[in-house]
């Protein structure tokens, strides 16, 4: 073989070889992990995960054909949810989706390099999740639900709607909110003074509790509840419902999907859209972007939804100037 034409043939070669080898890596199936602390049976984890998939799909990815996506439900068991951090990690996803401060800091304890994307953590700095907000410092950020004035936002609306309240009980797993409870408190507290409310912090750990808690508070009058979103008072919404109507207890929610099983009012962070923008940050990182060049996002969305059947159970009337204020009014 003429010695010039075999370095040209092999100079092909070595060029054609990275673009083969990126046309492989582009065309391999990705593998996403999703820790959920819910029951998969639950209505409104389902609803969030299909936006979660509907704004993959958006993105291009579709699972089955280049992503391949591995779930985990947990069903607000602590155990199972450590468990199940472990089993992700070992399949070595490319990218794993948590939800909810416990789940991310178990799959955070198993892995310091395999990129974490969360969708609901409320304080992500002072649980030690992420060194700060513009700079997540390892491999996890992702979006908050929380912002700072939802404290007194909670107490104000529940003034509003029930213009007597004067002692408030703020209801918490302090296994499931960050900080123990202690986040949310600070909110809270620092509130009430200027609306003129007294504020009762009730720790909760399972529906006996959420059922013994209520029927002590409401043995004096005049007061209203906070129910805050932790793992456990989303899973035992509806008997926290029950109660509260039982009992002629004013009560705000932390989501509107409370308020549709039943409760007074509900106001906070739209969840689906939450879960829209994780896909988002799944996708670039799919793309080859690293979480600390990710900042961690606040929520931007939130509803008010106000439930009239509730209302009127409650022997309530709802001030028109709230009516006009409300993303949504139940019927």
């Amino acid at each position: 073989m003429d010695r010039r034409a075999f370095i040209s043939g092999a100079s092909l070669v070595l060029l054609a070889a990275p673009l083969t080898g990126e046309a492989q890596q582009a065309d391999r199936i990705r593998r996403i992990g999703l820790l959920i602390p819910f029951a998969e049976s639950d209505v409104e984890a389902q609803a969030q995960i299909a936006a979660f998939h509907e704004a993959l799909r958006t993105l291009g990815w579709n699972e089955g054909r280049n992503v391949r996506i591995d779930y985990r439900w947990a069903a607000q068991d602590t155990a199972r949810i450590r468990a199940f951090a472990k089993e992700l990690i070992e399949l070595q996803p490319d990218v794993i989706l948590a939800r909810t401060t416990p789940v991310t800091a178990a799959l955070q304890k198993e892995t310091r390099t395999i990129p974490i994307v969360f969708a609901v953590v409320s304080d992500p700095v002072g649980d030690g999740i992420v060194a700060s907000l513009a700079r997540p410092g390892g491999n996890v950020t992702g979006f908050t639900n929380v912002d700072a004035s939802l404290g007194s936002r909670w107490l104000q609306l529940l003034k509003e709607i029930a213009p007597r309240i004067r002692r408030v009980a703020f209801m918490f797993d302090p296994k499931m909110a960050p900080g123990g409870g202690a986040y949310y408190r600070r909110l809270i507290e620092g509130a009430a003074p200027s609306i003129g409310v007294q504020v009762i912090e009730t720790a909760v750990h399972d529906a006996a509790d959420i059922k013994r808690a209520i029927d002590a508070f409401t043995r004096e009058p005049n007061g209203g509840l906070i129910v805050l979103p932790d793992v456990t008072n989303v899973n035992h919404r509806r008997g926290t419902i029950s109660l509260a109507a039982h009992h002629r207890l004013p009560a705000i929610y932390p989501t509107d999907y409370f308020t549709k099983d039943g409760g007074l009012m509900s106001y906070g962070t739209d969840y689906l859209d939450l879960y829209r923008k994780a896909a988002s940050y799944v996708d670039r990182i799919l793309r080859g972007a690293k979480p600390n060049d990710l900042p961690v996002q606040g929520p931007i969305k939130f509803q008010l939804v106000i439930n009239l059947k509730a209302a009127k159970a409650l022997g309530l009337t709802i001030p028109p100037s709230l009516l006009q204020r409300a993303d949504q009014v139940i019927e």
